[in-house]
């Protein structure tokens, strides 16, 4: 029977473990079963014997994220059209007041480095994400993973630069990057192509994720002049009851598009140079209905 206290103690820990846990799947849904199945791990466990409870909570929802992962590449599911992480909000409030720190979390959990992370074999993803993200030493991820030190130094080396070299370039200004998204929305909504290529990186990218299940680009978009018109295509097209809600997801500031008050799309950029270089726009309604009361 686990007391208030001991589920007090997982409570505590609760957001990290769903950070880790979304930052190895990139599925909310999946990362809440994750930190689900691991309470049920820590009810049922030995507790007295547990001297550093954080350890073995994240050692759990690490494994347990492996196995999920490992899963879900044997499955080997066919997705229709470009792949996007489903949205997860990031609201770091004051739990996180140093700046670098903000930042470094903020990146790992963004949309770029997630896409990039689905490359990763599943235990280079869990090394990546408890040295980067979390700033586990390497004797403590070798235990978490029942691994030499050795061997987790090199998957995390491997992992680093797998991503270093794919992962695209750009600036972590958020005010910068508020200002372009609002520009941008504007711009979009009213069917203004000019206002828009002036955002737009000559060389930006629109990724649409839809799943199959909904109007976005089966393939990726390149160059300022192909992204704008679809842009302006998309705008000119009526949502009924349509709002807008600007929130924090995956790091940084996202539109949420409403259609009668349920999520539609949501719109993110990402800055380099003082420009949109990239755009992404999540359309699959599997991935929105934990939007619904954001």
């Amino acid at each position: 029977m686990t007391t208030d206290a001991e589920t007090a103690v997982f409570e505590e820990h609760r957001p990290v473990l769903m950070g880790v846990a979304y930052r190895m799947l990139g599925r909310v849904a999946d990362a809440e079963d994750v930190v689900q199945e691991a309470w049920l791990r820590w009810s049922a466990a030995d507790r007295a014997g547990v001297r550093e409870p954080p350890a073995y909570l994240v050692r759990i929802t690490t494994r347990l994220a492996i196995d999920r992962l490992r899963q879900v590449k044997a499955r080997g599911e066919a997705y229709v059209g470009p792949w996007l992480p489903e949205p997860y909000a990031t609201d770091f409030g004051d739990t996180v007041p140093d700046t670098e720190e903000r930042a470094v979390l903020a990146d790992s959990v963004s949309l770029a480095v997630l896409v990039v992370l689905e490359s990763l074999s599943p235990l280079e993803r869990a090394v990546f994400v408890l040295r980067e993200a979390f700033g586990y030493p390497y004797a403590e991820i070798a235990t978490m993973l029942d691994r030499g030190e050795p061997a987790v130094r090199q998957l995390a080396g491997r992992a680093r630069r797998h991503v270093d070299e794919r992962r695209p370039r750009y600036d972590v200004d958020p005010a910068q990057r508020r200002d372009l998204t609002e520009r941008f929305l504007a711009a979009a909504a009213e069917g203004d192509l000019a206002g828009l290529m002036d955002l737009l990186a000559p060389d930006v990218r629109l990724v649409g994720d839809s799943g199959g299940k909904a109007q976005a680009p089966l393939r990726i978009l390149e160059s300022a002049d192909n992204v704008g018109r679809f842009l302006v295509a998309v705008g000119g097209k009526s949502v009924p009851d349509m709002s807008f809600r600007f929130l924090e997801l995956n790091g940084g500031p996202a539109v949420l598009v409403l259609s009668g008050g349920m999520p539609d799309s949501v719109f993110q950029v990402d800055v380099s140079a003082g420009r949109i270089s990239s755009v992404y726009v999540l359309r699959n309604p599997d991935k929105l209905r934990s939007l619904a009361s954001a």
